[in-house]
């Protein structure tokens, strides 16, 4: 913005400068030709009638007066009037003129107006490089001045400061400081009040939770000569543990992020054991639910939010798999789940990649919680989640992590 400010402040300054050099150099040329021509006008007036009374015509220095044959060759034949000749590579003013007695030629061999008009022009030359330079020093001056609050304003606004400048000024850029202040205050409180009421809601929600698993238990441990109470009581205890693992994660969601810091952890132990507490979405429907292996990598973080992401990718495909298969596997520090399943609507697979959704297309995505949690913990950790159509149908999810050992 700076430079732009200077070169357009810099091109007006130079086409200001050569309109006023050019209305300069008519003037200087009219002002020339009108006074040359009087003064030739003037000593023809004086000369022509002592030529025709027979006098002497003795003219001041640099002046000459001829008559018909006296005429140089060269300023013979011109038409009537005054104007401005080259011969033999000297600049003449000349005025030429008829009368009864025939031709006659007034000629100014030295005119002082050539020099004068050689010290206007230095003199105009050196007035446009000082204005030139003179609005140079005023352009970035005034550039520094208009562009230096708006950068330490950009550049307080891109390091998320807290304390914004330019607040205290009148002018516009004061008006858009505070409207940036005002509005990160609204953010921060906003994203103040979800994250304590996130963590308000878990925390409450980890007594009952416990309640209800710790009851669970013990229909099970009761039932256990009775299958039709037996399993009802292990689905409710299954609930109530997946229930009780969510509140977690939203508990760790709702702290300040800290990254790949934390204990490192197995991709393949963590990958082989959610696919094995998953077995039982899959009883009773003719799906496989597989871990197809890969090269096993590791990754520094929470194992609660890495198992929550792994598991909810692998709780959603078992959900809308009704047959075939769901498999898991690793590929280089990548972990991938796909399904053979119906695949995602067009509004949900629109949401998780950051578009709009199509139009006609309502608001539910139809992806639930789990979905939403993925991205959640993937932005959390810094990491990537991509998603695609199958070809076939189905849908393939990678969930992608840095490399730190690379620059």
């Amino acid at each position: 913005m700076r430079r732009r400010i200077v070169a357009a402040y810099m091109a007006f300054a130079v086409a200001v400068s050569l309109l006023f050099a050019l209305i300069a150099a008519l003037a200087v040329e009219g002002i020339e030709e009108k006074l040359v021509d009087e003064r030739l006008q003037e000593v023809a007036r004086w000369a022509l009638p002592r030529d025709s009374a027979g006098m002497s015509v003795v003219m001041p220095a640099g002046l000459t007066f001829h008559r018909d044959t006296d005429i140089p060759p060269s300023l013979r034949g011109l038409p009537a009037g005054a104007r401005e000749v080259m011969v033999d590579g000297v600049d003449l003013h000349v005025l030429t003129g008829h009368d009864v007695r025939g031709e006659y030629v007034v000629v100014d061999h030295d005119s002082e107006y050539e020099k004068i008009e050689v010290v206007v022009y230095s003199m105009f030359a050196a007035g446009l490089l000082a204005f030139i330079s003179c609005s140079l020093m005023l352009a970035r001056y005034l550039a520094n001045r208009i562009v230096t609050p708006i950068s330490s304003l950009s550049r307080a606004v891109e390091l998320r400061q807290d304390d914004l400048p330019c607040l205290e000024r009148k002018d516009e850029l004061g008006t858009l400081a505070r409207a940036f202040a005002d509005r990160t205050a609204e953010l921060k409180q906003f994203l103040d009040r979800e994250r304590f009421f996130t963590g308000d809601v878990s925390h409450e929600l980890r007594t009952p939770l416990t309640v209800i698993s710790g009851a669970a238990e013990i229909l099970m441990a009761r039932t256990d000569w009775d299958s039709a109470l037996h399993a009802p009581a292990e689905r409710i205890y299954r609930a109530a543990r997946e229930a009780s693992e969510v509140t977690t994660v939203l508990l760790q969601l709702a702290r300040s992020p800290q990254g790949q810091q934390g204990p490192a952890q197995s991709m393949a132990a963590l990958a082989e054991s959610e696919v094995v507490r998953c077995q039982p979405l899959v009883a009773g429907k003719p799906v496989t639910l597989r871990y197809a292996g890969g090269d096993d990598f590791t990754v520094h973080g929470s194992r609660e939010l890495l198992q929550a992401a792994i598991g909810n990718l692998l709780r959603n495909a078992c959900a809308y798999t009704e047959q075939g298969e769901v498999v898991l596997r690793l590929g280089q520090r990548n972990v991938v789940v796909e399904d053979t399943g119906p695949g995602l609507a067009p509004a949900a697979l629109a949401r998780l990649r950051g578009e709009l959704p199509p139009d006609g297309e309502g608001e539910s995505t139809g992806s639930g919680l789990g979905l939403g949690l993925v991205q959640r913990i993937c932005k959390y950790l810094g990491l990537q989640l991509h998603v695609q159509q199958r070809d076939g149908g189905g849908t393939r999810f990678v969930i992608s992590f840095p490399d730190l050992t690379q620059p």
